[in-house]
């Protein structure tokens, strides 16, 4: 390989790499800038206009020559045009090329409310802060949180929610689901679905519903029936959805849901 062609492709790689890392400096660029998050703006071949700063409580930055501009409520795209528009127009530069770089978002907070081991607001330090980094901040789910988790807030202008099952992102490797948060979004973890046993059981009370848990092994967690106590004289009480609630007689193998009563009876004999 000629010298020239040598040269040639080394700076096809370094552009390259530059591209790349530029590109994932700057962010999600429809992010919406707010007061609190600090950016970097530069200017090319201006290197006297480069600022570092942070977005004030009104939304504005302070920077070189144009004083005050308004920031706040711009994607990152809008700003970067709007500081340009305000150097050329102010007569400063004739056509300025304005890069500007999101370093720490502090605007914006989620927050994480019910069976977790912090609830509160939560700032969204870095652009890309996924469900599961905002979970791992607030301590992660309780031993009596649900393992579905309700993610609501605003998406293009519209109301979102969605449902997430926790377990799945990482046992079935269910990746898109660790959504990408956004400013003002709520995670909600209620409270894990239970069963309650009373009567000739040796540890009557109520108890979590396990994945795919059956009467038997409801009863076992219950320590299974006292010695007055009959596995085979069992009693579910199942509310159903118009508020009554219905007396079966369950088999082992069947299933327990949210709520169900396991009713211990004594032996005849």
């Amino acid at each position: 390989m000629s010298t020239r062609a040598l040269l040639s492709a080394c700076l096809l790689t370094v552009a390259a790499c530059f591209g790349a890392t530029a590109q994932a400096q700057t962010g999600p660029v429809d992010y919406p800038l707010a007061a609190g998050d600090t950016v970097r703006v530069q200017v090319f071949q201006n290197p006297d206009l480069a600022l570092e700063t942070r977005i004030t409580e009104s939304g504005t930055i302070s920077f070189p020559l144009i004083g005050a501009v308004r920031l706040g409520g711009l994607s990152v795209s809008a700003a970067e045009k709007k500081i340009a528009d305000a150097l050329q127009s102010g007569g400063f530069l004739q056509n300025p090329q304005v890069t500007l770089l999101l370093t720490q978002i502090r605007g914006s907070q989620v927050s994480v409310l019910g069976q977790v081991g912090r609830p509160g607001r939560f700032p969204l330090e870095t652009a890309g802060t996924r469900l599961s980094d905002m979970l791992a901040n607030a301590g992660g789910t309780t031993p009596g949180g649900d393992d579905v988790v309700i993610v609501t807030g605003q998406r293009d202008g519209q109301a979102f929610r969605k449902t997430i099952d926790l377990p799945s992102l990482f046992l079935r490797e269910n990746r898109a689901d660790d959504i990408v948060l956004g400013s003002g979004d709520v995670i909600y973890v209620h409270r894990a679905p239970v069963f309650y046993v009373y009567g000739e059981a040796q540890r009557p009370g109520s108890f979590r519903i396990e994945r795919g848990m059956t009467v038997m092994q409801a009863l076992a967690q219950a320590g299974g029936p006292t010695a007055r106590g009959s596995r085979s004289r069992l009693e579910l009480h199942r509310q159903q959805d118009d508020g009554s609630v219905q007396t079966l007689a369950p088999e082992m193998n069947d299933p327990v849901r949210s709520n169900d009563v396991l009713y211990v009876r004594e032996s005849l004999f």
